[in-house]
C-alpha cells in the first residue's frame, strides 16, 4: 500500500503552511504530498487567498527531498497543454523526477467566473481534456532532436521541439473521477493511475471494474494500472480527540466517519482495508487541518503500521 498527503490550499493556506505538511508528510515515512489546484474556496473566504499548484510544486521540489509531489487534479480548463507540458517537465527536473500530473475536466464553475477563465459545457471540457492529455503525453515521448505535431478541435501544435523532457522516463498520469463511458477510456488509455476520489467502497469497486472494462476493450492490461481513492482523515486516539479534530474541521464524529478515514486507529485501518478488498492500492488522505501537523504524525504512528 501506498499512503499520501492530500491538501485543499484554496481552502486558506500560505506557502509556508504547505511547505510544513509537505515536510512533515516527508519526515513521518508518507509516499507522496498532493494538493488540489483551485482558485477559489468552497464555503468559506479562504484567506489569505490561494496558491497556484505548480508554483506551489516547484518550491516543494526544492524544499523536499523524497515524496512523490502532483496534483489531484489540475483542470485541463487552466492550462494549454503545451505549457502544461513544459511546466511538469521542469517541476519534474527540479525535484528529481518525482512529478505526477493528474489531469481533470475541470468542475468548479464559480471559480472560472471569479478569475475570467472561460468555463464550456461539460462534452467539450471532456474533448479538451482528451486533446491535453494527447499533447501531453505525445510531447514527453517525442525524441530528443525531434518535432512534435497535433492537429485537433482546440489545439494546435506545429514543429513544437517538445522540450523540455521531464527526468522520469514516465511521469504517471492519474484520472479520475466518475464518468461512466469517457474518464474510464481516458484512463484505458492515457493513464498510470484512476482515481475514485471521494466514493464510497461500492461506487469505488464499480469505478474499478469499469475502468478494468475500458481496458480490456483497447487491450490494454488493467495489471499496469493503479487504482486509488481519495478521502479525508480524522483520526485520534480515543472519541474525544476524534470529535476535537472533527471540529476543527466543521463536522461532527459521525460526518467525519461517514465521509472518511475517522475515528480511532483501529477504525480507520477497518475502512482502509475496505477499500484495499476493492482493489485501491494508493490512498490520499486527505488533511483539511493544515495547522495540526501532530494529526499527520499521529497518523503515520499508529495507523500506517497496521497496514
Amino acid at each position: 500500500m501506498d499512503f499520501r498527503i492530500f491538501t485543499e490550499p484554496q481552502q486558506g493556506a500560505t506557502y509556508e503552511t504547505l511547505r510544513r505538511v509537505a515536510v512533515a508528510a516527508e519526515d513521518a515515512g508518507y509516499d507522496g504530498f498532493f494538493r488540489s489546484d483551485h482558485y477559489l474556496a468552497m464555503g468559506s473566504e479562504g484567506l489569505p487567498g490561494p496558491t497556484d499548484a505548480w508554483t506551489t510544486l516547484a518550491a516543494l521540489a526544492r524544499d523536499t527531498r523524497r515524496v512523490r509531489l502532483g496534483t489531484l487534479v489540475s483542470s485541463a480548463t487552466f492550462r494549454h497543454p503545451g505549457v502544461l507540458a513544459v511546466q511538469v517537465a521542469q517541476v519534474d527536473e527540479m525535484s528529481g523526477g518525482r512529478v505526477e500530473l493528474g489531469l481533470g475536466t475541470g468542475w468548479y464553475e464559480e471559480e472560472h467566473r471569479a478569475y475570467g477563465i472561460p468555463f464550456p459545457p461539460l462534452r467539450e471540457r471532456f474533448d479538451r481534456l482528451a486533446e491535453q492529455l494527447e499533447v501531453v503525453t505525445g510531447m514527453w515521448a517525442t525524441p530528443v532532436g525531434s518535432t512534435f505535431d497535433f492537429t485537433g478541435e482546440h489545439y494546435r501544435l506545429e514543429g513544437s521541439p517538445a522540450l523540455p523532457k521531464p527526468v522520469q522516463e514516465r511521469v504517471p498520469v492519474i484520472v479520475g473521477g466518475a464518468g461512466k463511458r469517457r474518464t474510464p477510456a481516458l484512463t484505458a488509455r492515457h493513464a498510470t493511475e484512476y482515481n475514485a476520489a471521494f466514493a464510497g467502497v461500492e461506487d469505488a469497486a464499480a469505478a474499478y471494474e469499469r475502468v478494468r472494462a475500458a481496458c480490456a476493450e483497447t487491450g490494454r492490461d488493467a495489471g499496469e494500472l493503479t487504482f486509488s481513492i481519495a478521502l479525508p482523515v480524522c483520526a485520534g486516539r480515543d472519541d474525544a480527540e476524534v470529535a476535537r479534530r472533527a471540529a476543527a474541521i466543521g463536522r461532527t464524529p459521525e460526518q467525519a466517519r461517514a465521509g472518511g478515514f475517522a475515528g480511532t486507529p483501529g477504525e480507520v485501518v477497518e475502512k482502509i482495508s475496505r477499500y484495499a478488498q476493492v482493489g485501491a492500492t494508493r490512498f490520499y488522505l486527505q488533511v483539511l487541518d493544515l495547522d495540526d501537523l501532530d494529526h499527520v504524525a499521529f497518523v503515520a504512528e499508529h495507523v500506517l503500521p497496521q497496514l
